[in-house]
């Protein structure tokens, strides 16, 4: 009994002190909320205002898990995020019941009656990947009991005389195996564990990686990835110290084998204009690599100072393309059509073509942006891209510059549709962050990303484990081309490279259907 009553007196005087706690901190906070002079509500009603901001501060998570239906979710549905999990995870993107969607007016996917067979398809399934997924042993309700086993991978590999070829009159070409790899994302954006694990599991996947407009870092390199490197108005990686476009480190970055091919940003989804990076994740390392000050906001220009017109672009890009004997593209936000048809006609005109275009819709976009410019500028890729290649192929020029498109394309059907309009090789950024463990909490402008992604705040960073992640994002890549080839067997073709406009088509608000070939005529006629 003697035990019993002193436990009785320590759990008294635990409870005590927990009351006087909470009476402490809340008579601290009332004094503090009543006599501070930027919240109303706070001075008129303390205690239910301090309950009203910690619900606006966890809003969105309760949004995401507990009120929203998993087909309703910005920017990506809960089904989004979670069948990038599983097969990151599991390498699986089964499921059952049928589907969640409604079936409203958009693009879909025409099968054929008779769809090809799996030993009709063209797949290079050599050599199989050695990877990691979970198993699960016990699925309770509030948790789960796995256990993480090595597998060995089909690759799904796009078969050799499939493959797209980006410069081929160059020295160095670029062919690679896959029809999917990673959009832009600079280091500094994505903190130095999420670039490792990235270029590990890319590279694992045999696939290519863009290193953003932020320059190249020893973490890019940490895998055997190929690389794209991209030059922003910043000029990042390929400037001076007063911020001049410097082509020795043009040329050094040139002569590095693991570097295939540069990329000039001129915009991209969220950012019609420079990029933007908060002064407290510009680190040493970070400012090194950009030549800046360490620690001070960087917003680069909103567009390079010397192109200010089609031909100033295209001779520029001749020149990279010269000098480095490697492919040189240019990325779009596309908006006006007179645009992007005086740009075809001056490649006509002067005989220089691009290696590549990267089309970016209007709702792409990763890092720190303005509101104004990530909601209301630029259309949207499954506008933009028939613009881009129809024009080309008014003009009879099609097949001598290859596509990129990106904007939203996490899953293998967005990614068939994408083909189907006229793209060429498809760029993911938000998928292969997922990936890699982002939870999308939104904060990736503020280094405070709670996962370890978006940060270069080294007690966050450990939190994502390279390790760990590196084969999730290799799992992913490789599902996304299972199921690409999927969709290849279902409209019978023999490769996602022979997805095209004939096998899309487009379902109206009153149920009619409206030919691809419609629509691409439709959008250049009628968006002049």
């Amino acid at each position: 009994m003697a035990i019993l009553t002193i436990l009785q007196f320590i759990v008294n005087i635990i409870i005590v002190l927990i009351l006087l706690s909470v009476l402490i901190i809340g008579g601290f906070l009332l004094f503090k909320d009543k006599h501070q002079k930027q919240h109303s509500v706070l001075r008129n009603y303390p205690l239910l205002a301090r309950v009203r901001y910690f619900g606006e501060k966890i809003g969105p998570e309760l949004r995401q898990y507990l009120f929203l239906a998993d087909t309703k979710g910005k920017p990506f549905s809960r089904n989004d995020f979670t069948n990038i999990v599983l097969a990151g995870k599991y390498n699986s993107r089964m499921t059952s019941f049928g589907t969640q969607e409604d079936y409203k007016d958009g693009f879909y996917i025409q099968n054929t009656m008779f769809p090809l067979q799996t030993s009709e398809l063209h797949i290079d399934q050599s050599p199989m990947i050695s990877s990691f997924i979970y198993e699960i042993d016990n699925e309770r309700l509030f948790n789960r009991d796995e256990h993480k086993i090595q597998t060995e991978l089909n690759p799904y590999y796009i078969s050799e005389e499939n493959r797209v070829t980006l410069g081929a009159e160059l020295k160095h070409p670029f062919k690679p195996k896959r029809l999917v790899g990673q959009s832009g994302m600079s280091y500094g954006a994505l903190g130095s564990n999420a670039i490792n694990a990235l270029s590990q599991g890319l590279g694992q996947a045999g696939t290519w990686m863009n290193t953003g407009e932020g320059g190249l870092s020893e973490h890019h390199l940490s895998g055997d990835v190929d690389l794209i490197f991209q030059i922003g108005p910043g000029l990042f990686g390929v400037r001076d110290k007063a911020g001049v476009f410097d082509i020795d480190a043009f040329l050094e970055l040139a002569h590095r084998d693991k570097i295939r091919a540069f990329e000039i940003k001129l915009a991209q989804g969220a950012k019609t204009r420079g990029g933007h990076m908060q002064g407290n994740k510009v680190t040493e390392e970070i400012a090194n690599i950009r030549k800046v000050e360490p620690w001070k906001t960087i917003n680069s220009p909103n567009r390079f100072d010397s192109i200010n017109s089609p031909e100033s672009l295209l001779n520029w890009v001749t020149q990279l393309k010269q000098q480095a004997q490697k492919p040189v593209g240019f990325k779009i936000v596309v908006s006006k059509v007179s645009e992007v048809e005086k740009l075809v006609q001056t490649m006509v005109e002067t005989n220089q073509y691009p290696s590549f275009i990267t089309v970016d819709g209007g709702e792409g976009g990763t890092g720190a942006t303005f509101q104004e410019l990530q909601d209301g500028v630029g259309l949207p890729l499954f506008t933009a891209l028939p613009i881009v290649t129809s024009m080309l192929e008014k003009h009879g020029i099609r097949d001598r510059v290859k596509i990129f498109a990106s904007g939203k394309l996490i899953t293998p059907d967005k990614i068939a549709i994408a083909l189907a309009l006229g793209a060429d090789l498809v760029n993911v950024a938000r998928g292969m962050m997922i990936s890699v463990g982002c939870i999308m909490s939104q904060q990736c402008h503020m280094n405070t990303c709670p996962v370890g992604v978006a940060t270069t705040d080294p007690k966050l960073e450990r939190g994502l484990i390279v390790d760990e992640k590196k084969y999730r994002v290799t799992n992913f890549v490789t599902s996304l081309h299972e199921g690409l080839f999927n969709i290849a067997a279902a409209v019978g073709v023999e490769s996602p490279t022979k997805i095209s406009k004939d096998h899309l088509i487009i379902k109206n608000k009153d149920g009619g259907v409206q030919s691809i070939r419609d629509y691409k005529l439709k959008l250049i006629d009628q968006h002049r």
